[in-house]
C-alpha cells in the first residue's frame, strides 16, 4: 500500500513528468536566461517590460522545476499489466460503466490526478467517482451523486491494459 507521500502514476504518467522536467531544463530554462541577458542588454531595467516579463518566466520554471522534482521523487509507477486483481477496480484498471437508467456506457480509466482528463477517459485516481469504485468488481453498482440527482452506474467490465492497449 502507498504510503501518505507517494503520488501513484502510470508508466505513462511518470514518462509525462520526466520528459516535461527534461524539457524545462534542457530547452526553456536556457532559452529563458538568453532572453533574461538580451533583455538586459535594452537599457533601464526598471521600465524594462520584457525583462521583467522574462523574470517572472524564470521564477516560474523554477517553481514548476521543484514541483516535478518533488512528484518525480515520490512517484510510486504502478503498470498494471504486472498485477493480478481478478475482477477488482485498482488504480489502472479501465472500467467499463453502464447507467441503470439510460442505458448509456462511459469508458474510463484510472489514473493519477496528473494525467486526469475526463474528455479522453481518464479519470483521476482522486476523483469521486474512481475512489467510489476502487475495490469493487464487475456486476457492482455504484451510486453517484450529480448536480441533476442521484445516477446508478453498474460495473460491466474491468480491464488490465497497458497503456499500448495491450492486456
Amino acid at each position: 500500500m502507498s504510503g501518505p507521500s507517494e503520488i501513484p502514476m502510470t508508466p505513462r504518467g511518470y514518462k509525462l513528468l520526466v520528459d516535461e522536467l527534461r524539457r524545462i531544463k534542457e530547452v526553456d530554462r536556457p532559452r529563458n536566461v538568453a532572453a533574461i541577458e538580451e533583455a538586459r542588454g535594452h537599457g533601464d531595467l526598471s521600465e524594462n517590460a520584457e525583462y521583467h516579463y522574462e523574470k517572472e518566466k524564470q521564477s516560474f520554471l523554477a517553481g514548476r522545476i521543484d514541483e516535478l522534482e518533488a512528484k518525480i521523487g515520490r512517484a510510486r509507477v504502478i503498470d498494471i499489466t504486472k498485477m493480478t486483481t481478478g475482477d477488482r477496480v485498482v488504480f489502472g484498471a479501465t472500467v467499463k460503466l453502464v447507467d441503470a437508467k439510460s442505458g448509456d456506457e462511459k469508458v474510463y480509466r484510472i489514473v493519477g490526478s496528473d494525467e486526469a482528463d475526463v474528455q479522453k477517459g481518464m479519470l483521476s485516481i482522486d476523483s469521486p467517482l474512481a475512489r467510489q469504485l476502487v475495490g469493487k468488481s464487475e456486476g457492482d453498482v455504484v451510486t453517484v451523486k450529480l448536480p441533476k440527482g442521484a445516477r446508478e452506474l453498474e460495473i460491466a467490465e474491468v480491464l488490465y491494459v497497458g497503456e499500448d492497449g495491450a492486456g
